[in-house]
């Protein structure tokens, strides 16, 4: 059985009309009028226990509108959403502790208390008890590494640690499924790939399954081998990550060291030309033509290194939208 499934999901949001100035304000207050905006529009998805999956989508593209639909914060206008086996906006407690929502721009954590008092606070409110409490925050305390920081405030923590330690207290119930919402939003490099590795690992050990909102390209490509990309409400693509770059990326970037420099009008021939430093070279040739442009510059040029790579995945994706559909 499914751990998520997504029929036909739709919600639309009346919005407001009002003209400038004080006849506007006038009309508005006594005859108010109103435009209907699809945030999500018509689109349908399964996820099974376990997996872990990319949402992605430009802003506005109705991605945080589903995921509070799916987490029961919102009414769907239309369509069906079982998630764990419940209806998410029903909020039955069978549901709640079943799941949980991070969002990397909200907090959860009292700002003046220690983090372990609003700990001891979800535990209360979940019903843990004290001795299954300490079990569950010594675990996660190790799997985040947050050794003698949940007894500071959270306050005079950093933000890398602020934000492992909101996410131990959104899994300190060890819900099944993980709505996370930009949760590396902000965060340094080292602590980025902090957090990928936990979620990883709590994954591994708890086969949770998680749906992944981001803007960090990198948080897709470790953990997530399956995308939905959703453009203004539609959903244009579900499947698999790397399929879906080897479709829009037909091109390779060729780099080269040189053993001397070499004209631009002499290198051109060999793709389009991306950069010219001294003796390194980046080209764009077409997949279509990389076996014979790779032939002929071991031919004509004296290379001493080469690297073969694909294009960015940023660019890769920003492309599929600035398309609209698949």
């Amino acid at each position: 059985m499914s751990m998520i499934t997504v029929e036909h999901l739709g919600k639309v949001y009346p919005v407001a009309l009002k003209q400038p100035g004080l006849r506007g304000t006038l009309s508005h207050f006594w005859r108010r009028q109103f435009r209907q905006i699809e945030a999500v529009k018509d689109i349908s998805f399964q996820i099974q226990p376990g997996e872990v999956v990319g949402f992605l989508g430009p802003n506005g593209a109705g991605k945080t509108t589903t995921l509070k639909m799916l987490t029961g914060l919102i009414h769907p206008s239309g369509g069906q959403v079982r998630v764990a086996g419940q209806e998410p906006f029903q909020r039955h407690p069978a549901f709640l502790e079943k799941i949980t929502l991070v969002m990397g721009q909200k907090q959860q954590l009292l700002w003046d208390l220690p983090a372990l008092d609003s700990l001891r606070i979800n535990a209360a409110v979940y019903g843990i008890p004290d001795r299954e409490f300490r079990r569950r925050v010594d675990e996660l305390t190790e799997m985040l590494s947050l050794h003698g920081k949940l007894q500071q405030p959270v306050r005079k923590l950093s933000l890398g640690e602020r934000m492992k330690a909101e996410l131990l207290a959104a899994l300190l119930h060890q819900p099944q499924v993980l709505f996370l919402d930009e949760p590396t939003l902000g965060l340094d490099v080292n602590a980025q790939v902090s957090v990928r590795e936990f979620l990883r690992e709590y994954n591994r050990r708890f086969d949770a399954t998680i749906l992944l909102t981001s803007h960090y390209m990198a948080d897709i490509t470790a953990l997530c081998d399956r995308v939905l990309l959703i453009h203004q409400g539609q959903l244009i693509y579900d499947g698999n990550l790397h399929g879906l770059l080897d479709r829009f990326a037909p091109y390779r970037q060729v780099r080269l060291e040189l053993a001397q420099p070499e004209p631009p009008e002499r290198l051109a021939i060999y793709g389009e030309i991306e950069d010219i430093t001294g003796r390194d070279v980046r080209l764009i040739v077409q997949r279509s033509e990389l076996t014979q442009s790779i032939t002929q510059i071991l031919a004509d040029l004296a290379v001493l290194d080469m690297t073969i790579t694909d294009p960015p995945v940023e660019e890769i994706i920003g492309r599929v939208f600035q398309a609209g559909k698949i």
